[in-house]
């Protein structure tokens, strides 16, 4: 069974098995509009050999509408090898960017914009790879063997302070600047996505969530419901409780994505390269 597109995934819970490129991947999504929100600005979308989460901005409507139109362009994505497939989603997000930009903003006095981030099934001389992309606050992380790792990095004003040495991470968890960040689709602000790669292997869990998990979550208490839930649809409906009971005060979305089994050849290939 191939992976099928999910269509926009909000105020509700998905999960899922499915095949692309061979690799096997056990999926679950749940987005959940919070205690305080009155709408979801996030959405997710699952399709074949990608998880995504956006996270929209710009109020009532308009954050929902540029959510939706980051991850309409992104599935359109061909997928490829590590370059082309980047080469793919630069214009896209381009051509997402100009539709956001479009969307009128009149009534909310904000204008519109949404974080993306999430991983996708690449081809990489034939070793299946993740390829991660990111623009925002939103995050993906991979949990293999029994460490969770946040792959991107936020860009927002309180990770560029931790950078710089003015303030600790635990720090900027409850710094009053750390809903504002430095790059989106829209809102009148950079574009530029940052990329990463790393092969895929058997066992391997990655997450993408947005901030409304990870404002209310530390990574440590994440990584322990990772760790004690093996099935993806009860690790992401687990993480989507524990928010809401740490406060629930922003949307909160998350995907889940388990590589249960890659093609014997790729997976000898992957180990030999490790072992280099």
């Amino acid at each position: 069974m191939t992976m099928e597109t999910t269509g926009t995934v909000r105020d509700e819970m998905r999960s899922g098995v499915g095949e692309f490129g061979q690799v096997e991947i056990s999926w679950a999504v749940v987005s959940d509009v919070g205690l305080l929100r009155e709408t979801n600005e996030d959405a997710a979308l699952v399709g074949p050999g990608m998880v995504l989460v956006a996270d929209g901005m710009g109020g009532h409507d308009c954050g929902e509408l540029a959510s939706e139109a980051a991850l309409s362009a992104l599935s359109d994505t061909a997928i490829t090898g590590i370059n082309r497939t980047r080469d793919s989603v630069i214009g896209l997000l381009s051509e997402a960017q100009r539709q956001i930009e479009d969307i009128d903003t009149a009534d909310s006095g904000r204008r519109a914009g949404t974080t993306i981030t999430g991983a996708m099934l690449v081809d990489n001389e034939g070793v299946p790879h993740w390829l991660v992309l990111n623009i925002g606050d939103s995050r993906t992380y991979r949990m293999s063997h029994g460490r969770l790792e946040q792959v991107t990095i936020d860009h927002s004003q309180v990770q560029e302070l931790v950078d710089a040495g003015f303030l600790t991470a635990a720090q900027a968890r409850v710094d009053p600047r750390r809903n504002v960040i430095t790059r989106a689709l829209g809102a009148g602000m950079e574009q530029e996505a940052d990329f990463f790669t790393f092969p895929v292997e058997v066992g391997d869990r990655i997450m993408v969530c947005s901030d409304g998990l990870t404002g209310e979550l530390t990574d440590d208490s994440i990584a322990a419901v990772l760790l004690e839930l093996t099935d993806p649809a009860q690790a992401a409906q687990a993480l989507v409780a524990a928010a809401l009971e740490a406060g629930g005060r922003d949307n909160i979305t998350v995907v889940i994505a388990d590589a249960t089994a890659i093609p014997q050849a790729a997976e000898s290939q992957t180990l030999e390269s490790a072992d280099r």
